[in-house]
């Protein structure tokens, strides 16, 4: 049973990160064809080649041996190595350029969206029950932490009776990084257990980290289109307003690497496919926005040069290029260790917690 779990998670972070890399880097692929410009090579992965072919158009498709991106490289990509011939990417102009660059994040956009109309589509569009009880949880939140469980019946907070989720959630949302206590049933047990909330960045609200058990009304095709154009709006906006608000605050953002996504994916495997396909929406989402941001050596940066580019009438100077690109390298190997920091102190955390306290039981009434 054990292999089969893990051939689970495995296969589950393959079509993954296989899906959203291959899909980024073929916007890149497409854009440069239909433009004519040729491609050296389309690569998965980095590192040594483990396996690869070379098709009639001249391009090497290859499988590397670190699964961690992928890139495409078209013929004359260096300026000093162009000869300006017009199947030669710096042989096209700056806004055909940005245009092969704009390719890749837009491919994750469009990977999320299909993916987000498919479950509303196929699952249904979720509505929130009415009643107080806990449908999902989010991991090492304080609920977590304190031993609730999804299907528990939360029937009271700090002593007051509540018999609907609004009244639960509202109540929460009143004492952001305070002690609440709540009564819940499970089963033909009722307890109570006290817990230090959160504070939501965005709302500042307080949170604990449930969500209420969901019900799925059927919808046609272009609501579920409507929603999955809403999904990746709102996922791209809690982004801009949980990045502003912690450089705002001067607050450690809570990043996720390699390793913490990884570990979201195989536990997203294990739960349903629309978790897992939802998952999936949300981190090309994710690295869609991520390419798009100006930092150098991503899609954004190199697209904010051609920008400049095309205002100031010529190219960046080769030494200006030399230094932006030192230090993108830098800024993003540090945002690499920093993530996989955030990773294992995270995995750290949640073996420590991993023996909730236990509550202690109320008198049934």
């Amino acid at each position: 049973m054990n292999l089969i779990h893990h051939l689970q998670s495995l296969a589950a972070i393959v079509l993954t990160f296989g899906m959203v890399i291959f899909l980024h880097e073929s916007g890149h692929f497409i854009l440069c064809r239909v433009l004519g410009v040729r491609v050296e090579k389309f690569a998965f992965g980095f590192g040594p080649e483990l396996i690869g072919f070379t098709g009639a158009s001249g391009t090497r498709f290859s499988i590397h041996a670190l699964p961690l991106g992928g890139f495409v490289k078209p013929v004359g990509e260096e300026p000093e190595t162009c000869s300006g011939a017009p199947d030669e990417y710096f042989g096209q102009v700056w806004y055909r350029r940005l245009a092969i660059v704009a390719a890749g994040p837009a491919m994750n956009y469009l990977l999320a969206f299909t993916l987000f109309t498919g479950v509303v589509y196929l699952k249904g569009m979720p509505e929130p029950n009415e009643a107080p009880v806990i449908g999902n949880m989010m991991k090492e939140f304080p609920a977590e932490r304190a031993g609730l469980d999804i299907d528990d019946e939360i029937i009271a907070i700090n002593g007051n009776p509540v018999k609907t989720w609004d009244e639960l959630a509202g109540t929460i949302h009143k004492f952001p990084n305070k002690e609440v206590e709540l009564t819940y049933r499970r089963k033909e047990v009722t307890a109570t257990v006290k817990m230090l909330t959160r504070k939501d960045d965005a709302s500042g609200n307080g949170v604990i980290g449930i969500m209420p058990k969901a019900t799925y009304k059927s919808v046609g095709f272009l609501t579920a289109m409507k929603e999955g154009a809403h999904q990746c709006y709102a996922l791209t906006e809690m982004t801009i307003t949980t990045i502003s608000s912690k450089i705002y605050k001067r607050e450690r953002p809570d990043l996720a690497g390699p390793v913490g996504i990884m570990q979201m994916v195989s536990r997203a495997a294990h739960s349903g496919w629309e978790d897992l396909v939802f998952l999936i929406g949300l981190i090309s989402v994710a690295i869609g926005f991520f390419n798009i941001l100006p930092i150098p050596l991503l899609d954004g940066g190199h697209a904010a040069t051609y920008i400049w580019e095309g205002i100031a009438g010529k190219r960046p100077g080769k030494e200006i290029m030399a230094g932006f690109n030192t230090v993108g390298i830098a800024f993003l190997f540090s945002l690499l260790i920093f993530a996989t920091y955030n990773d294992v102190l995270r995995i750290h955390n949640e073996h420590k917690n991993a023996k909730p306290p236990v509550a202690e039981p109320a008198p049934t009434k």
